[in-house]
């Protein structure tokens, strides 16, 4: 059900093939990665920024220094957006979650400062990318020996919901 999953260490991975079933929405984009060149925007944003820092410090800090990179990177993006989640059956809203970023209305990006990230925080960002709008999610742990980005895809082709949305 859910694309496989990956941990960034020192360098972007190689993607050419990752996720072969799925194509660019960016039609000049010959890469098969959804979103490929803006997902390298924010993984090089966050990599900016774990350089620039480390690990040790609190979340509202990365936070405030991810908004900084963003910028210099001329992302679109929004902070604590309210998204509308919805209900897996009948289409209607169940109610709202507020992610760290929204970034070109396209990606959800949550952030943590912890010592590991868990099974909770994984699975906490796939519900919420499976019930709402957005197909890309990152969360990001800049608070483990190594920095951890996991990137989820869950397409809207595949949320029953959505063509009830439409309809409405």
């Amino acid at each position: 059900m859910w694309r496989r999953e990956w941990t960034i260490d020192n360098e972007f991975p190689q993607m050419d093939n990752e996720f072969p079933q799925i194509t660019n929405n960016n039609a000049n984009n010959k890469s098969k990665l959804l979103e490929a060149e803006l997902c390298y925007k924010i993984q090089g944003a966050v990599y900016n920024v774990t350089n620039k820092y480390g690990s040790g410090l609190k979340e509202q800090i990365y936070q405030k220094a991810l908004v900084e990179e963003f910028i210099k990177q001329n992302l679109q993006f929004e902070q604590q957006k309210r998204i509308i989640i919805y209900s897996l059956d009948s289409g209607k809203s169940l109610g709202v979650y507020v992610p760290d970023f929204i970034i070109e209305n396209k990606v959800i990006l949550e952030i943590k400062a912890s010592n590991i990230t868990t099974r909770q925080d994984i699975n906490q960002q796939r519900s919420y990318l499976r019930a709402s709008i957005y197909e890309i999610g990152y969360l990001v742990n800049f608070g483990t020996p190594k920095l951890d980005i996991r990137r989820s895809i869950y397409t809207n082709n595949r949320k029953s919901f959505i063509v009830k949305i439409i309809r409405d």
